[in-house]
């Protein structure tokens, strides 16, 4: 077990919150389970609040909504931990870049340009950014203390393509061709969100986060060179400078599609454990599980489908994941179309398993 995460769960008033001891290296079973997206659309009290609060922005900086729809996924599902209600783009927007989400679009932007990377403005960065962490300090004293309260940001690589293209695309070519073009300048741009997103991340562990995920949720584009450079060197950035200031928080690292890019991520970047996408086969998660802790891997459609689909998902993981240190999740996020019902049926499921 890794003693300053050991120590740091001993010390915590929380000190049965199962997801912090699944990170320490502990095989917990049933294992602990949340869900990535798990406050969303799919809940109508998320539904409802959303339309109080006009628009997403809004809601993401406003903290008593914040904490709200944090809570609403625990107080109707009980799930071990809980992650802070944002989004990774508000890392850019808090560096002057404008940011709306369109319903059906997503996240739109003024695509950057080479020029705009030297005018990125941190110089108001944390005051933006204030909401965030007044939401995280007001959670962790709301949480019940059994729940492991999870902060986030956007892997540099990931935040770094939708500020290029303007918003998401299927390959996101136009990051890559960037990359590719201006190698200099997009290198110094990922170091100048690497440091950023320290930054970002300390002020939520020092608010109230007790671990921390880091979502590089388009690493799966990325010839292998490419991904060594845009992917890896600065994530590892990000936990190097967190670990000169909280050296005991855990670091969940999500690759999103890395495939076999996956074997020594957990390695080059230190992050204490993965998450792995649904795609991964179990045969290798039991691989990279015997070097430390996992996070994962159901597909969010199996949920969507409920039944035998969900219930063979459910018990292919815990027996082939249940015997090491394993935290529940989905692949990917959970979509609005996931019945309320196929959640309450997935996670009596995980608890009511007797063996891995």
């Amino acid at each position: 077990m890794n003693l300053d995460i050991h120590n740091r769960q001993s010390r915590a008033p929380g000190s049965e919150r199962k997801v912090l001891r699944v990170l320490a290296g502990e095989t917990v079973f049933p294992p602990p389970v949340w869900l990535m997206r798990q406050a969303g659309r799919y809940l109508p009290e998320y539904r409802a609040t959303r339309a109080r609060a006009g628009s997403f922005l809004d809601l993401c900086f406003n903290p008593g909504l914040a904490v709200e729809v944090t809570l609403q996924p625990i107080r109707r599902f009980g799930f071990d931990a809980a992650i802070l209600f944002s989004d990774i783009l508000v890392v850019p927007y808090a560096l002057g870049r404008d940011l709306r989400f369109e319903e059906g679009r997503g996240p739109l932007m003024t695509p950057l340009d080479l020029a705009d990377i030297d005018r990125l403005d941190a110089g108001r960065f944390h005051e933006i950014l204030a909401p965030v962490y007044e939401t995280v300090r007001r959670l962790r004293q709301e949480l019940p203390e059994e729940t492991t309260l999870l902060g986030f940001c956007g892997a540099p690589w990931t935040v770094a393509t939708y500020m290029i293209a303007g918003h998401g695309t299927p390959d996101q070519a136009p990051a890559r061709l960037f990359s590719f073009r201006h190698p200099e300048a997009f290198d110094a741009l990922l170091m100048r969100l690497a440091d950023l997103s320290a930054e970002y991340l300390t002020r939520q562990i020092d608010a109230g986060a007790d671990a921390v995920q880091i979502f590089d949720s388009w690493a799966g584009v990325l010839d292998e060179a490419a991904f060594e450079a845009h992917c890896v060197k600065p994530v590892a950035r990000i936990v190097s400078q967190l670990r000169a200031r909280h050296p005991d928080v855990p670091i969940i690292g999500f690759p999103r599609v890395a495939g076999a890019l996956y074997e020594g991520y957990r390695q080059k970047t230190g992050a204490t454990a993965l998450g792995l996408d649904w795609s991964v086969p179990l045969s290798q998660a039991q691989r990279l599980q015997a070097e430390g802790p996992v996070q994962g891997n159901l597909d969010p459609l199996r949920l969507v489908a409920g039944g035998k689909a969900l219930a063979e998902g459910v018990d292919s993981i815990l027996k082939h994941l249940g015997g090491g240190p394993l935290i529940f999740n989905l692949g990917h996020g959970i979509t609005p179309e996931a019945p309320v019902e196929h959640v309450a049926e997935m996670i009596a499921r995980i608890r009511g398993s007797k063996t891995a």
